[in-house]
């Protein structure tokens, strides 16, 4: 039978919680003041404790506060009479399980009670997935999209044999793949760890400003004076340049880019000195380059200069026997974000998220992990928590979609359906495919998409 202390210091609500809580079978032990509830928690070990915010001495949130001292695990349920905004979300922040207002509505008080008592019963039939032994080197823990399949053991082998030296990487795969994250591991994991790590992202900039930011300029004040701007080539120094979305590089700026590579130099926009290049490059694209080589968007010279080594990211939908790992892994990176203490898997969890498509993979999975950490009232990830993106799975493949296809025609096949899904309203359409509007629309001219 469970224990539950009441503490309070009105007896009148002690004899009406004590009533209502023996009718249902409960066990009550009462406290009149915070300090002796903390008392009876330390000797009683209750099951969970119902505490007054407003009492002399000690008020519901200390007392809080000082229970998760004792045992972090025990559910708080808080009330008052006094109750507002501020005192409600200040209440949740500091650990409570639920808030409820005076006068209790005796449905919703037992509601709470068995939704606070089957939390603990759900935790203790679970063992924990992580323990102090899953943290590693700092960078690496945070960066490493975690598997066991074959090919993302083959990753991380050859990613042991590239960070040794500075061969330039080309990195494929769907959007949320974790492309960056590879490269960040490239980078940390190797020769350059102790140098700059500089990211550029390609499809977010005009030509001229991309030029700009890439090689860095020279201009001219208004006082007759030149001021330099150092590039993201330069501000790596010996270290590495993450070229993200390669793909969206003008072919006038591959032109200026292959000799650079071929060179092992550059100059600013508008300078004249020649800067030499000592940084590794690392670029990544959701686009299938060989393609826009034989359509002629994409230069072939930088194509084999750039793809020097070749990484090709699996989609999540591929590697879901991996979903037990990266859960545990995204648990780890986000109690820590989040101050949270989600430790342990409830029942169904792995297989609902290994039944669903995840065409946002690796991003979209910690995105819902996030949420649901966030909406967990104890140390259970569960599966009620989860929202997953139907906008994915509304309509099956068309039968015409052909098994064997392109990263190109997977993309625009995504971007389509999701348009359509949301009546072509781009801003819903960009929130859900987690890019910028000018990134949507430039897509939508490349494929030369049109509203049905």
């Amino acid at each position: 039978m469970e224990k539950i202390l009441i503490i309070d210091d009105e007896q009148l609500y002690r004899t009406m919680l004590k009533h209502t809580l023996v009718k249902e079978g409960y066990t009550t032990i009462e406290a009149e003041n915070g300090e002796s509830g903390l008392a009876l928690v330390a000797s009683e070990h209750p099951d969970l404790v119902l505490t007054d915010f407003r009492m002399p001495g000690m008020d519901g949130l200390e007392v809080l506060s000082e229970i998760h001292k004792i045992d972090p695990r025990l559910p708080v349920v808080l009330f008052t009479a006094f109750g507002d905004v501020a005192l409600t979300i200040r209440s949740i922040q500091v650990g409570a399980f639920d808030f409820l207002e005076k006068p209790f509505n005796p449905l919703q008080l037992k509601i709470t009670v068995h939704n606070a008592l089957n939390s603990v019963r759900l935790s203790n039939s679970l063992n924990e997935v992580l323990t102090n032994g899953v943290s590693g080197e700092a960078m690496l823990e945070e960066n490493i999209p975690m598997g066991k399949t074959l090919q993302m053991k083959e990753i991380f082998k050859n990613i042991g044999r590239i960070s040794l030296n500075k061969v330039n990487v080309l990195i494929q795969g769907e959007t949320g793949t974790g492309k960056e994250l590879i490269a960040r591991l490239i980078h940390f994991a190797g020769v350059t760890r102790h140098s700059p790590f500089v990211i550029l992202n390609c499809s977010t900039l005009s030509e001229s400003l991309l030029e700009s930011e890439l090689f860095g300029q020279v201009k001219e004040s208004f006082t007759g004076t030149f001021i330099e701007k150092k590039g993201k080539l330069e501000l790596a120094g010996d270290g590495s340049i993450f070229l993200s979305e390669v793909s969206d590089i003008s072919l006038n700026t591959q032109v200026k880019l292959l000799r650079v590579i071929q060179d092992l130099e550059f100059e600013k926009v508008d300078g004249q000195e020649t800067i030499p290049l000592k940084a590794r490059i690392i670029a990544s694209t959701t686009r299938d380059l060989e393609t826009l080589v034989k359509e002629g968007k994409f230069r072939e010279d930088l194509y084999y200069r750039l793809k020097v080594f070749t990484i090709s990211l699996p989609p999540l939908r591929e590697r879901k026997e991996d979903m037990r790992d990266l859960v545990i892994h995204f648990l780890h990176k986000l109690n820590k974000r989040m101050n949270k203490n989600v430790i342990k898997i409830g029942d169904g969890v792995i297989e609902l998220l290994q039944a669903h498509d995840w065409f946002g993979n690796l991003r979209e999975l910690e995105n819902a992990i996030l949420q649901a950490i966030v909406m967990s009232k104890s140390d259970v990830l569960e599966k009620d928590n989860i929202t997953l993106n139907k906008l994915q799975t509304t309509h099956s493949e068309p039968d015409n979609l052909p098994q064997l296809r392109s990263l190109s025609d997977v993309e625009k096949y995504h971007i389509e359906r999701i348009l359509n899904e949301v009546k072509w309203n781009k801003v819903e359409a960009s929130r859900v495919l987690e890019i910028t509007r000018p990134t949507l629309n430039a897509k939508i001219e490349k494929y030369g998409l049109v509203r049905n």
